[in-house]
């Protein structure tokens, strides 16, 4: 048998088991480790899951994620989320759809101190879905909104894809955090006109709320003081060099442990309840990490990814076709598997023909980070849409992906910006040092 047909049955075995609902991590492991063990030898390929496990597990580099997902579950559980919807709330409720705007201000701020896409999915659902059921939104309209505002976790920063993605390929996770900066703003200004234009021309929709006085709106901003005062230490810090991404992070949590403290919104058993789903997420990545590492190193052995990477070369197409076809196997991709382990398993496969091609790395994660972010809300696997359909048991999961495709739009527009205007995520990078 031939590398390349042992890589490709690899490919099919590691398809069929995680349809079959087994840990992606643990498939990705499995399959790497026989795989390897064919071409090679048993020693070596024990050896190398050994390896690949420990050196995952031990890496200073990936204590960034277990910090940001603290930095994450403190502001949640001090109730840092719901004040922000309150402040969004009181702002602009009295619009029309006013609620749902609202709720993607809140998402995008969560974002910012957050860095996962189903956790603020889940947790805008439970701070958001009651407000705008009192106010009798549409299901379809409340429910997509939070599902498509949830996908802001992995574009704005700090991101947890965006850290795997920065390790994977040797690039300066400062400056893919900052390349998601303006997409992020961008991303959130044209889920704000969907919702506008989507109940202006159905304006039963939903009922405005009453327009709150200025003493209200000023008394509702603690919220958005508290993130704003992280953002701006972590990525203000991170910006002029000050300090690392893993002391951002740790910092970053650090201050979120402060300010929650200091304003009495942190309990003792939220602060339990903080450490143990920080542990959780935290070990469920890790294992993914190390079981696409194993997975990579068989895919080595195949040599699939540099005979892709010929091929896709020597095709009589432009360069623009090409990454157009690459951004379109990510978007099929997404819309069938887990984001972060989409983006391990085709990073090795990709990220060699995207640098051949010419185009900049760090650009090339912003838009595949934005890809993904189509993938949690579109069927048949769409993340957001499941964890948004566990917090609105009443409503149908076909009404949750119909309203959530209609911010698809938003979506579309902005990778289509994104691509013809690739300053719009490098500029800021460009001002790092």
């Amino acid at each position: 048998m031939t590398p390349i047909t042992s890589g490709l049955i690899g490919f099919v075995l590691l398809i069929v088991l995680m349809f079959a609902r087994i840990p992606v991590g643990f498939v990705m492991a499995l399959v790497g480790f026989l795989g390897f063990g064919l071409l090679t030898s048993w020693g070596a390929s024990l050896n190398l899951i050994a390896r690949d496990f420990f050196s995952v597990f031990s890496s200073y580099n990936l204590t960034v994620i277990p910090l940001f997902v603290l930095m994450g579950q403190v502001a949640f559980h001090a109730g840092i989320s719901g004040r922000l919807f309150h402040a969004a709330h009181k702002f602009l409720g009295h619009l029309p759809g006013g609620l749902a705007v609202a709720t993607i201000g809140a998402c995008a701020a969560f974002s910012a101190i957050c860095g996962s896409t189903s956790a603020t999915a889940a947790t805008m659902a439970s701070v958001a879905l009651p407000e705008m059921k009192k106010y009798r939104y549409d299901p379809a309209l409340a429910t997509g909104v939070v599902a498509a505002g949830g996908s802001l976790g992995i574009l704005i920063p700090p991101s947890t894809i965006f850290i795997i993605y920065g390790i994977m390929t040797e690039q300066s996770i400062g400056k893919l955090f900052m390349a998601g900066v303006l997409p992020g703003i961008l991303l959130t200004v044209f889920f704000i006109l969907s919702i506008l234009i989507w109940t202006r021309f159905n304006p039963d929709l939903c009922i405005a709320a009453p327009k709150a006085s200025l003493q209200e709106r000023i008394a509702s901003l603690s919220g958005l003081i508290e993130t704003f005062l992280l953002f701006v230490l972590v990525m203000g810090g991170l910006f002029i060099g000050f300090f690392t991404p893993t002391e951002a992070a740790g910092i970053g949590a650090f201050g979120t442990i402060v300010i929650a403290t200091i304003g009495k919104h942190l309990t003792w058993p939220g602060f339990i309840r903080s450490l143990q789903e920080t542990t959780r997420i935290s070990c469920m990545v890790l294992v993914i990490v190390a079981g696409a590492t194993v997975f990579g190193h068989f895919l080595a052995v195949t040599t699939i990814p540099a005979q892709i990477g010929q091929w896709v070369s020597g095709l009589p197409l432009p360069s623009f076709a090409i990454i157009g076809l690459i951004i379109l196997v990510y978007f099929l991709l997404g819309c069938l598997m887990d984001s972060l382990a989409m983006i391990m398993l085709t990073i090795p496969v990709f990220y060699p023909v995207v640098t051949t091609l010419g185009y900049d790395p760090v650009w090339f994660g912003v838009v595949i980070v934005l890809v993904a972010e189509m993938g949690v809300i579109t069927p048949p696997v769409g993340i957001n849409v499941y964890v948004v359909a566990g917090v609105a048991r009443d409503v149908p999961l076909q009404t949750i992906f119909r309203g959530s495709l209609n911010m698809m739009a938003a979506l579309l527009l902005t990778a289509i910006l994104l691509i013809l205007f690739p300053q719009i995520a490098l500029f800021l990078p460009g001002f790092m040092k």
